[in-house]
């Protein structure tokens, strides 16, 4: 496939409009034009030791789901490492793709794959995207009433105001009298003229609603998973089955206030990666994430809630074996997708 080609199909796959406003996401090193890819090679983490593989299994794309560029390179030169591998990669023509929390959003991504290890169960996004774009224009809505007095030198002004959309009219009886609805949306910079217009007639002011337009949800889609399991079962089960859905010999648990590894474990609030921020102030019995700082922890024992830690990557690595078999459905099986031998968490217990 056409490079340009293939990355539009992955964004088709996730949008990048569904990843966090902090992130770097998309097409990071692009070779030449025209660039064929025949390989795609996925990878979690991009080290020099996993660019050393693509380059040797002839990878023309890397997917790397962390981005290996997130802060902005003043220079590319042989000195730091990730600098390196833009150098690495430039030389053997092979693109670097990330989409880091764009797949921690979708309803077939990231955090969907960590709740396998929770048993039978329900889950539901603990922060929903919403739509890139309201199904109208503008941010909000203006709507008045007027009579027949003020009604043209009103609209005639308001039409003069930029960034006006959706003006409509429509015959309206406020106490009795014949009037005109108007309604309206504008930007929120164009909403400080309207407002300013119609507060110099406190008739007209006293009569005007203004609305935001919101932009919708997205169904089962957004950051972190609230679990409710289909029956409850003890901390100690849930251990062993995040063990072994994420092929840990190890994990550290921290067991809240007044529970032990015998308490039931009826609803699982999750965050694959850093989940610190996503999970703070969320009710449930457990909390499941790769790392989260040693007073988040404290706060969470302190609430009664059970912490189950497995190291950042960890809790995202094993996606990568389901996002080849989805991947290669989604680009009609047209190019080679393979996975990294050498990525692994750079954490080891000694």
């Amino acid at each position: 496939m056409n490079l340009r080609e293939l990355v539009s199909a992955l964004n088709d796959f996730a949008s990048p409009s569904l990843a966090e406003s902090w992130d770097n996401v998309g097409l990071l090193v692009e070779p030449s034009p025209p660039h064929t890819v025949n390989t795609l090679f996925l990878t979690n983490d991009l080290t020099e030791e996993v660019m050393e593989e693509a380059v040797q299994k002839k990878a023309d794309l890397v997917l790397s789901y962390h981005p290996p560029i997130f802060t902005p390179l003043k220079r590319v030169t042989w000195k730091t490492w990730k600098e390196r591998l833009v150098v690495r990669a430039l030389e053997n023509r092979i693109g670097i793709y990330s989409p880091h929390t764009a797949y921690d959003a979708i309803p077939h991504g990231v955090n969907n794959w960590l709740t396998k290890g929770l048993g039978t169960c329900t889950s539901v996004p603990l922060h929903p995207s919403t739509a890139p774009s309201s199904p109208a224009e503008g941010t909000h809505r203006v709507e008045f009433c007027a009579d027949a007095e003020h009604l043209d030198a009103v609209l005639s002004k308001i039409k003069d105001i930029p960034e006006i959309s959706c003006l409509t009219t429509l015959p309206a009886r406020v106490e009795g009298e014949q009037q005109t609805r108007v309604s309206l949306n504008c930007s929120q910079k164009a909403l400080l003229e309207v407002v300013a217009l119609l507060s110099q007639n406190s008739l007209l002011y006293h009569k005007t609603e203004i609305l935001l337009l919101q932009k919708p949800l997205l169904p089962h889609t957004g950051m972190g998973r609230l679990c409710t399991l289909s029956e409850p079962v003890s901390l100690s089960a849930i251990i062993e089955r995040i063990k072994g859905h994420l092929q840990l010999p190890h994990v550290r648990v921290a067991v809240g206030a007044g529970r032990t590894l015998e308490s039931p474990v009826k609803k699982a609030a999750l965050c694959a990666g850093s989940g610190s921020s996503v999970l703070k102030g969320t009710e449930a019995d457990l909390y499941l994430t790769g790392e989260m700082s040693h007073h988040d922890v404290l706060d969470a024992v302190a609430n009664g809630i059970s912490v189950i830690l497995c190291e950042h990557s960890n809790t995202e690595r094993g996606f990568l074996s389901e996002l080849r078999d989805s991947l290669a459905v989604h680009l009609q099986n047209k190019i080679n997708i393979v996975v990294s031998e050498k990525d692994r968490d750079p954490l080891q217990v000694a």
